[in-house]
């Protein structure tokens, strides 16, 4: 690991892990446990696509990286819960409630000898990724305080630039969205890459697509979002606006594929449906992200 400021004092191990019983084809996959953005939003409109906040899984070179804890984050630690040791590493984008609201709900944290690496950025007030994860599992918020997760955390404060070396794997950090204090991350791999940058507003400047584009250049996988307007002015007839600025980055940084993911509340499978259908005519090798959905990146 370089550039990065632990906020402990234990030593950093590098894991090995055997792959997951039901891992799919290859060493370099991705998979999608939560497509939502903003809140969850089950309701029998939204279950083709997938109701859960944001979190996706990646495993890579025997290394299990998870990025952000929605209530996403619940279901993949169901199906975790069969195995016996588990050591993974969770990186979260920034700390707003979408973000992190399924780490309370993450069975595996509370089970003795498993071991979870944290990652994450200063929120708009400072607070650290710990803070923040700590602030919400305290009364009233929550029944148990995370000090009740009986895994060993360990925090790593991240910065911008920051990178990560997990053996054969190296996580590179961009700043997304200043606003939000948002990072964006790029996962390599033998020659293989996915970005996961998901907080992309409109009428992005000069500054910020140069701050973008070096994490997302030539990867074989860019995982965004499609951007919001505004709550009260929010209209399907604008649909191209939605689209527009995550297709232009793909294009301009040569992406192999791109994936939208973080769906707006209000976006139902219907309509949805017709923005995948409308960015195809723009980037023909384009997905909507769906909760189940499993990609593989490529093998050595």
């Amino acid at each position: 690991m370089s550039n990065l400021e632990r906020s402990d004092s234990q030593n950093y191990v590098n894991d090995q892990l055997t792959p997951p019983l039901n891992h799919p084809a290859g060493e370099f996959w991705v998979k999608f446990w939560g497509v939502r953005g903003l809140i969850p939003t089950p309701n029998s409109h939204t279950c083709r696509y997938g109701s859960n906040t944001a979190c996706v899984e990646i495993y890579v070179g025997g290394k299990r990286l998870i990025f952000d804890g929605g209530t996403g984050l619940r279901i993949l630690g169901k199906t975790w819960q069969q195995q016996q040791v588990l050591e993974a590493h969770l990186f979260f984008t920034n700390s707003q409630s979408n973000r992190i609201q399924g780490f309370p709900f993450f069975a595996p944290a509370f089970v003795t000898d498993n071991c979870f690496h944290i990652y994450g950025t200063a929120a708009s007030n400072g607070a650290s990724i710990k803070q923040c994860l700590c602030d919400q599992m305290l009364q009233p918020h929550f029944p148990y305080p995370l000090q009740m997760m009986q895994s060993e955390l360990l925090f790593y404060n991240m910065t911008p630039g920051n990178a990560v070396e997990l053996g054969e794997v190296k996580i590179t950090t961009a700043l997304i969205n200043k606003t939000q204090r948002s990072i964006g991350y790029r996962i390599n791999w033998a020659n293989h890459s996915i970005a996961y940058a998901t907080d992309l507003h409109n009428s992005l400047d000069i500054e910020e697509q140069n701050q973008i584009l070096p994490i997302i250049q030539g990867v074989d996988l860019l995982v965004t979002n499609a951007t919001y307007t505004p709550p009260t002015n929010k209209n399907h007839e604008y649909a191209e606006l939605l689209w527009k600025t995550p297709v232009d980055l793909a294009q301009s940084a040569n992406v192999k594929k791109l994936v939208i993911s973080h769906h707006h509340p209000d976006d139902d499978d219907y309509f949805l449906d017709k923005i995948q259908d409308e960015v195809k005519s723009a980037f023909p090798n384009v997905l909507l992200a769906c909760e189940g959905m499993v990609l593989s990146v490529g093998d050595r």
